[in-house]
């Protein structure tokens, strides 16, 4: 079994006849615009792209161009994500965005390769470095068993599961087994995510306080990577230097933040995980303006008053230190947040900032939902994180002061 990060890589698939490539595609989708904004990227190739086409342009441009309905792994919140495959043969360009279309594709079901793609297909991630998390075995019978995972560790009524799928010569995936490996952290809501962030494998640590920081670190590392796309993004539609230079040292406050975050993870017994950000084109102003209205206008809004709140109530020593220089960042950070959102506005349609408004009304909405759930006693304590009241109630001052 290989692997191209939490996805299966594409070769050793027997498909008649054989297309020039076959690629999956990320797919990431705003659906209050009108029509809705999305984009897409290649996850996993094999293949070379309209090799045999006789017009290589409109093919490699259909191929930008697709947008199938359904998905793979459809996840949704005010972004919807979700993954398909798409083939090139000659002119034609076509997408495989389901389990009975891949099935299709495949055909009988012959090497372990496509046992895994068809086990992804049926909701599953994988994962080449854990065994727990991602295997392959050939049976006697000819039919193959799959390991994989469901599911995620952060937010409200989340678990990662591990399940066993039997994958058929006929393409049938049918389930045998599913365990849960880790109950999920309600209280995973803080900092500015990046477009492309692949979903990292579970902490293992036993340690609550070590969980909470292993995944803070893992989202701080990750909004590295987001400032770091934010500045280039200002540069391309004509930000300036101001917003730009800001986006770059809010990036390098992100670094320090990790290290410290990383740090009190592993006191804890803790190892954070690197993040996977897939490489993605810059995006149209629109896109831009619409992930910054949702993580940065709301969710680093809140990140950034809950750190204060983390150096006021946490009884660590250690904690509130790093607390203390971590809400200053951040209430810096969401600052920028807010200065682009008034740079943008004024340069988008009435449709476009009302899509802004709606996108931010439902990322307030999923925090909500969030912060309702309380979270383990030890880190109301030892991290300072607020009961749900309180979280609450701090959500309802930004909503009257800010997104009203």
């Amino acid at each position: 079994m290989t692997c191209d990060g939490y996805a299966p890589s594409l070769g050793g698939l027997t498909i008649s006849p054989a297309p020039d490539l076959i690629q999956l595609r990320g797919r990431e989708k705003y659906l209050s615009g009108e029509p809705p904004h999305f984009w897409t990227w290649p996850v996993a190739s094999q293949g070379q792209p309209c090799a045999t086409a006789t017009d290589a342009t409109a093919c490699q441009a259909a191929l930008e161009a697709a947008d199938p309905i359904g998905g793979l792994h459809y996840e949704c919140g005010p972004v919807c994500s979700d993954r398909f495959l798409v083939t090139t043969r000659g002119d034609e360009v076509k997408t495989y965005p389901t389990l009975e279309s891949i099935q299709g594709l495949l055909g009988t079901v012959d090497t372990q390769q496509e046992a895994v793609l068809l086990a992804f297909a049926a909701g599953n991630k994988l994962s080449c470095t854990e065994l727990e998390h991602g295997a392959v075995k050939t049976n006697e019978d000819g039919t193959f068993n799959v390991i994989g995972t469901q599911g995620s560790t952060c937010g409200k009524d989340t678990a990662l599961t591990q399940h066993v799928v039997k994958v058929f010569p006929s393409g049938e995936v049918r389930e045998v087994e599913r365990y849960v490996l880790k109950e999920g952290d309600p209280n995973c809501t803080v900092g500015r995510r990046p477009v492309g962030l692949q979903v990292a494998d579970a902490c293992e640590s036993t340690d609550v306080l070590g969980q909470y920081f292993a995944e803070a670190a893992h989202l701080e590392a990750a909004s590295v990577h987001a400032f770091l796309r934010l500045r280039e993004e200002l540069a391309l539609h004509g930000a300036g230097p101001d917003l730009q230079d800001a986006a770059r040292r809010s990036a390098l406050d992100e670094v320090l933040h990790t290290d410290v975050t990383g740090r009190i993870a592993r006191r804890f017994g803790a190892t954070p995980q690197r993040p996977v950000v897939a490489a993605l084109p810059l995006r149209p102003l629109i896109d831009v303006a619409l992930d910054n209205a949702v993580e940065g206008c709301v969710r680093e809004t809140y990140g950034a008053l809950l750190a204060h709140h983390q150096a006021l109530h946490a009884q660590d020593a250690e904690v509130r230190e790093a607390m203390v220089r971590i809400a200053a960042d951040e209430t810096r950070h969401a600052g920028l947040s807010w200065d682009i959102d008034q740079w943008v506005r004024p340069r988008l349609s009435a449709p476009e900032r009302e899509a802004l408004r709606e996108a931010q009304r439902q990322a307030v909405a999923l925090l909500r939902s969030q912060l309702a759930v309380p979270p383990d006693a030890g880190l109301i304590t030892a991290a300072g994180l607020p009961t749900p009241e309180v979280a609450l109630s701090l959500l309802d001052t930004l909503e009257q002061e800010l997104w009203a």
